[in-house]
Formats: structure tokens, sequence, C-alpha cells
């Protein structure tokens, strides 16, 4: 017996968190019958649905662990109602049913994670991993000591301030600076709002690396299976991530 939210995402309808969202709204049932964010159910012998459509589940899956880069003008959703790109149209030949592990906004691109894998997919994405994301962000027009000191210990966004961050100025022109910021965190368009916070417009936001997986060559638009190597670099880091708790 596991909980419902857990058997979802096991079966690569969505990760956890969504399918904790979808039962919230009441948009599953188990056995005919709305379910609550504790309820357990057996994949062998419960017949749990999904918005009315059954959830089926192999013993056996295939998971797909996915790496894109995605270029501006894409919405990080399997769909959209107002008929704009999204990320999953450049999945061209994946026959797997896989999903974003978070997001990226519409304007920013960079290293955007797919998987069938929930339970994968909430360990990147879960508040208590402390993932690393690196960024490179370009702002202007200058950027003082001041400002660097702020962002570097923390700001206050929506209300909350943000944990400590790295900063490193990697390159500064006649009205632009180009920086790389690492955060440990995954609150909504977070870097954005940290640059915000002190002043700096952003005019370019690419996420370069997750945790110990880097963007490196791959073109805007393409993607690429994860190494196995690297799928064991990342499981690595959750893991001792997890032991320091």
């Amino acid at each position: 017996m596991d909980r419902i939210q857990k058997l979802i995402a096991q079966a690569g309808i969505c990760s956890r968190r969504k399918a904790e969202e979808y039962i919230k709204e009441g948009r599953v049932k188990l056995n005919g019958r709305p379910v609550g964010l504790g309820d357990k159910a057996d994949p062998n012998k419960d017949i749990i649905t999904v918005d009315g459509e059954r959830v089926y589940f192999q013993k056996k899956k295939s998971f797909r662990y996915i790496m894109l880069n995605k270029p501006r003008g894409y919405v990080t959703s399997m769909s959209d109602e107002l008929d704009r790109r999204v990320v999953t149209d450049l999945l061209e030949g994946v026959n797997e049913r896989v999903y974003p592990v978070g997001r990226l906004d519409r304007n920013t691109e960079g290293l955007l994670l797919f998987t069938n894998d929930g339970n994968f997919a909430n360990d990147i994405m879960h508040p208590s991993r402390h993932v690393s994301k690196t960024y490179r962000v370009t702002v202007r027009p200058d950027i003082n000591d001041e400002q660097l000191v702020a962002l570097s210990e923390g700001v206050v966004i929506d209300g909350k301030k943000t944990a400590p961050a790295t900063v490193i100025v990697l390159e500064k022109q006649q009205g632009r600076v180009v920086l790389q910021i690492t955060i440990h965190e995954g609150r909504n368009r977070q870097v954005r709002k940290m640059c915000e916070a002190v002043g700096l417009e952003v005019a370019r936001l690419k996420r370069t690396s997750v945790g110990p997986l880097k963007l490196g060559m791959l073109q805007p638009g393409d993607w690429r299976d994860l190494k196995p190597d690297e799928l064991r670099a990342i499981r690595t880091a959750i893991t001792k991530k997890q032991d320091k708790q």
C-alpha cells in the first residue's frame, strides 16, 4: 500500500507534487470515490482514476531521463490553452509520456529536465533537497558591490528572504553585466525577482546546470537522454543532501 500521489507519479502521469494538486482539486478517485492526500491504495487491486481516466500500473516500467536546451518563447507545460508553443513540442521522437521537472518561464532558456519517473522528479524539485541550479544572467545597466552582496546574502521576494546564493561577475561591458548565479531553492521566477529586487533589469536568463548536470554544447531546441554517469551523479547529489538533513 502506497500513498495515491506516489502511485500516480510512479505511473508517469505527472510529478508527485502535481498529483497532490489534482487530489486537492478533487480530480482523483479511488474505486469511484474522491481521495485525500493521506489515502493509500494497492495498485494490484484498487482502481485509481484522474479526471475519469484510469491509471494503469506496470510492474516493469521503462524510465526516460531527458535534458532539453529550452529556447526562449516556449511555455513549460504539456499543453497551453492560449495556443502558445510548449516545450513538449520539441521532444520529437520521444514515445514515452514524459513531463518537465520543474519549470522555466517563457523568456528563460537553458537546461530543462524531463522524465516519467515520478520519484526522480520529486527528488529534484522538493525544497528539502536543495538541488543547486546555476544561471547565466545578463543584467543592465551595471552592478555595484552593494547589489552583489545583497544577491549573495539574500533579498526579500514575495515577502520571504532568499537563501544565500553564489554570485560571480563573468563579464562587464558598457551598459551590461554578465553574472553567474547559483541558487539552492526553486521559487517561482526566483532569479529574475532577485535581480529586480536590487534594481537590475534582466536582459537574458539561461539555466546552465542543475546539480552536477551541465547543459554543455547542447544546441537550443535540441534534447538528449541523460548518460548513465550523469544519472548516477545527480542521484548521488540528491542522496548526499538527504544524508545531511
